[in-house]
């Protein structure tokens, strides 16, 4: 019984929750940096439309892998819009446990009288959206308090706070909780927004390294498993399509998570590394390749306030910081727990 639960919540529907983040937030992200492109700028339009449906595609995304029946899952977009929207940075994580709420009482009474049509979606987006008022506020405010940790964090010393923050967003990413989201509300730049405050350029670096780590960490060290596929889809997509895996077998998590331990200082005090380009894009890491390229972009737009020239060493520690470094690192990590049997073969396999 315990088993069957584990699998159909925190691994069937998290996993389903994941797909349903990146076909909104995440990829609507990426049409935004698109729309950059000179006569390209109506792609930002078709970004915000996407990154708006965030909490409905993972809720429907959730009903779903649920086996719930059409009137749950499209009621459930309801629940997923108040969740999201309630529950702040910790959106995500909040539509994972409403939602969920949500859709089993609405499959009690689905299909069980002649007005469903009415009494189905009236349950569910009843308890639902109840849930996200009574109950999101207080889950965005425990995220928030993560974004405190991190915040406190970035006026310590640059070794120290680079390695925690590596470490907690490369993590965060991972997990059912906006990153992005949080290094927003942080405003992890040290762009005009915050004045060129230092130490937030240094955390929004450390941010990028952490998630740069998770991702092409997974993508590497699962490769025997997901081949060509799920290189992609982790290394470009999301690291959080690991979670299922990591519910069963916590210490897969263990190799990517001692790359970030060293590639977030490497970043900071050794190629000086600085984030001055979005705040949002030092939660994405290698998604659609956004964490390097809102680090490039506040390189070279002086309106964000980055005063400093960029030499080949920046240039070559952004290269191994988010490309191969995490791969290198991550793959060597994961051939010793291998070696010692903690690791094994289909342990990091994505479910097709």
């Amino acid at each position: 019984m315990v088993k069957k639960i584990l699998k159909r919540y925190f691994i069937d529907a998290m996993g389903a929750m994941a797909q349903g983040l990146f076909a909104s937030l995440l990829i609507g992200t990426i049409f935004k940096v698109l729309g950059m492109i000179p006569k390209l700028e109506f792609l930002i339009k078709i970004g915000d439309y996407a990154q708006a449906m965030a909490g409905p595609a993972m809720a429907a995304a959730i009903a779903y892998s649920l086996k719930a029946h059409p009137l749950v899952i499209f009621s459930a977009a309801a629940v997923g819009h108040a969740a999201n929207a309630l529950g702040g940075a910790g959106g995500p994580l909040a539509v994972f446990f409403i939602a969920i709420a949500a859709v089993e009482v609405g499959m009690l009474v689905s299909k069980k009288t002649k007005v469903d049509i009415i009494v189905t979606p009236f349950t569910t987006i009843l308890v639902g959206c109840g849930l996200a008022i009574l109950v999101a506020p207080y889950i965005g405010k425990g995220v928030g308090y993560i974004s405190d940790f991190i915040g406190w964090a970035s006026l310590q010393a640059p070794f120290v706070a680079s390695l925690i923050i590596s470490v907690v967003i490369g993590v965060v990413l991972t997990l059912p909780i906006s990153s992005a989201a949080i290094c927003a509300g942080l405003c992890l730049t040290g762009s005009a927004l915050t004045n060129g405050n230092e130490g937030l350029a240094i955390a929004g670096a450390a941010a990028v390294a952490g998630c740069c780590a998770q991702m092409v960490g997974f993508a590497v060290i699962s490769f025997r498993e997901n081949k060509w596929g799920g290189l992609l889809s982790q290394g470009i997509g999301t690291s959080m399509l690991q979670m299922p895996n990591i519910i069963r077998h916590p210490q897969i998590w263990i190799a990517p998570t001692l790359a970030s331990a060293i590639t977030g200082p490497l970043a900071v005090c050794v190629f000086g590394l600085r984030m001055y380009g979005a705040a949002i894009n030092s939660g994405m890491g290698t998604c659609g390749l956004l964490g390097p390229i809102g680090m490039i972009l506040g390189w070279y737009d002086k309106t964000n306030g980055y005063t400093a020239d960029v030499t080949a060493l920046n240039w070559i520690g952004l290269i191994l910081i988010c490309f191969i470094l995490p791969a290198v690192l991550s793959f060597i990590i994961n051939e010793i727990l291998r070696k010692i049997g903690l690791v094994k073969d289909g342990y990091m396999k994505l479910e097709d």
